[in-house]
Formats: structure tokens, C-alpha cells, sequence
């Protein structure tokens, strides 16, 4: 269940409620400063980490990115 998803830290400990205004708050476990945009981002994109391992999926450390162009081979 995705909830709350700009008030949990990265482990998982949920916060009060606060007002939409509120835009950054302090972490209480590790009194990190964060941004509730940025964290609820980072929430999703863990829990989607999460359900795609679950499925038996691999999740590449970059994120499935790489660089583009041509690699030179040796003739």
C-alpha cells in the first residue's frame, strides 16, 4: 500500500501528519533535511524496486540506463 509516500524516510519510518504546505521537513532518524517531492520519489521509485525483485524481475544498479554511440572493435 503506497500512502504517505512524501513522509516516509528510508527506513520506513512514517511521520505525523503535516500540511501540504510544508514542503521539507528534518528526518528524525538520521535529522537529514528533505525535500517532500524529492522523497516521495525516492519512495516510489524503492517500492517499485521492491514489486519488480518480488516478480522475479532483475533491476540494474543505474537504472537501466547506459551510454549511447558506437564502440570501437578491433579488427
Amino acid at each position: 500500500k503506497l500512502e504517505y509516500l512524501s513522509l516516509n524516510v528510508r527506513d520506513w519510518h512514517k511521520l505525523e501528519y503535516l500540511s501540504l504546505n510544508v514542503r521539507d521537513w528534518q528526518c528524525p532518524s538520521c535529522s537529514t533535511q528533505r525535500d517532500r517531492d524529492i522523497n516521495a520519489a525516492l519512495n516510489i521509485k524503492a517500492q517499485g524496486i521492491l514489486k519488480l525483485k518480488a516478480a522475479g524481475l532483475s533491476v540494474s544498479a543505474n537504472g537501466g540506463k547506459r551510454q549511447s554511440g558506437h564502440v570501437p572493435v578491433a579488427a
